[in-house]
């Protein structure tokens, strides 16, 4: 038990009720109670989670009656419930700001973008924990930033020093207490349409991360929409990265392990904040020697001389364009590339694909709940098949040696798997079964 209650958490109006419990909403049920929030005034709620003690949003209201809600990422503000709750004068919070109501000297590096967030803070890791025993990368990546906190709290581990958060246009709405040293916005593109009322409104969310921030926010050149529109909003605090600046030319960012010219972007931001926060040389050493991540462009390995390639975290437009073009420039020469596109849809802008038509050499697959009408909205053409696993059956057929299979499919996993790290991992099943044949 901490010996002095944080006074954002104090605050709250009882009862508190935690609306989504997964990761997030276990660190922050754990958070609560080790700042000495009774436990009887904490509520669980969760639609799919049978051990939650609400299910029904009118249920929890009306019985549970409780004063704060603690909302979860994953689940839109926008719902009527949450939006009642708050004009009879419910308070509406977040883990992330329980969790930065319980620092103390931390300082916070912030990273959001439709795409290349979740690299730029993994190379921006990298190269802290190249030369620092106690930073945390976490947020929407990996560990709750709640997860870290609680883990302070009970003496399991120091404070960082410095901290890195990939932050998700869903945490950027509900964030009060969240103060940024730095910050970057790596891409804007559409995305997440289902969930914001337009494009606008979406990008101004992303762009919210400014107002959090004390000294720069660093953008991403070749950042799809992202240049023009901090054209729009200008602000001294905005600089703008390219991998050809004048200071990062001493790194040899080239040198990298990462394939991939939206990698060299990716990295030219990392660097450019470690410049900007003073790090020393093990950091640029760290993000250069980064391999990449799981689940994007992984490269699964060469069996029966085809190359695989797991990019199951695509389900963005630019995601998979970008995937494409750096598998495309460095398969084999007369080999083909098999590109594997589809899943579940969410109001994703297929059209945006139709330039793939001029690899002639790539072959494309469709699978999923949207196959055909990311076919037909593409204009690509292909075979289509209902699941993943079908797909691979005949891409398994056909591809021959010096071939490259690559699973970038644009849509979300949700139609057939829980994540997209379920779905990537059932593709390196897969892959692994076709190699032992």
């Amino acid at each position: 038990m901490i010996l002095e209650m944080s006074t954002f958490i104090k605050n709250l109006k009882t009862p508190i009720a935690i609306v989504g419990m997964a990761r997030s909403g276990e660190a922050a049920k754990q958070l609560l109670l080790l700042n000495g929030v009774d436990p009887s005034l904490i509520l669980t709620f969760d639609t799919k989670l049978p051990t939650a003690n609400f299910n029904d949003p009118q249920v929890l209201m009306d019985q549970g009656k409780p004063m704060t809600l603690v909302v979860s990422p994953g689940v839109p503000l926008g719902l009527d419930w949450i939006q009642r709750a708050k004009t009879t004068g419910v308070k509406i919070t977040s883990e992330l700001s329980l969790a930065c109501s319980c620092l103390e000297s931390e300082k916070i590096i912030g990273v959001t973008g439709s795409v290349g967030k979740s690299t730029t803070v993994s190379l921006i890791g990298a190269g802290l924990q190249a030369f620092s025993s106690s930073g945390f990368v976490g947020g929407n990546l990996g560990i709750p930033f709640s997860q870290y906190a609680v883990e302070v709290l009970e003496g399991k581990r120091s404070r960082a020093d410095w901290v890195v958060l990939e932050l998700s246009s869903y945490q950027l709405e509900n964030c009060e207490n969240l103060r940024l040293e730095f910050s970057a916005i790596t891409y804007l593109t559409s995305n997440h349409l289902e969930r914001y009322d337009s494009l606008e409104d979406y990008y101004q969310t992303k762009w919210n991360i400014l107002s959090m921030t004390a000294k720069n926010m660093f953008l991403n050149s070749g950042g799809g929409d992202l240049v023009s529109y901090s054209e729009k909003n200008a602000s001294p605090k905005v600089r703008v990265v390219s991998k050809d600046d004048v200071l990062l030319k001493s790194l040899h960012l080239e040198e990298a392990r990462l394939i991939g010219k939206h990698n060299q972007d990716n990295l030219a931001l990392a660097a450019t904040i470690a410049l900007a926060a003073g790090w020393p040389q093990k950091a640029f050493d760290g993000m250069k020697n980064f391999g990449g991540l799981v689940h994007r462009l992984e490269n699964v390995g060469n069996f029966k001389s085809i190359r695989f390639i797991n990019d199951s975290k695509a389900t963005a437009m630019d995601s998979v364009l970008i995937a494409a073009e750096a598998a495309h420039q460095t398969k084999e020469k007369n080999g083909r590339m098999f590109m594997l596109l589809g899943g579940r849809n969410k109001s994703l802008p297929w059209q945006d694909l139709a330039s793939l038509k001029n690899y002639s050499d790539c072959v494309f697959v469709f699978f999923g709940e949207c196959r055909d009408l990311a076919k037909e909205k593409s204009g690509l053409p292909g075979s289509s098949y209902e699941k993943l696993g079908e797909a691979l059956d005949h891409v398994f057929k056909e591809a021959r040696a010096g071939d490259t299979v690559l699973l970038s499919p644009g849509g979300t996993s949700w139609d057939e798997f829980k994540s997209f790290e379920d779905r990537g991992d059932f593709f390196k099943s897969r892959v692994k079964l076709f190699a032992e044949v």
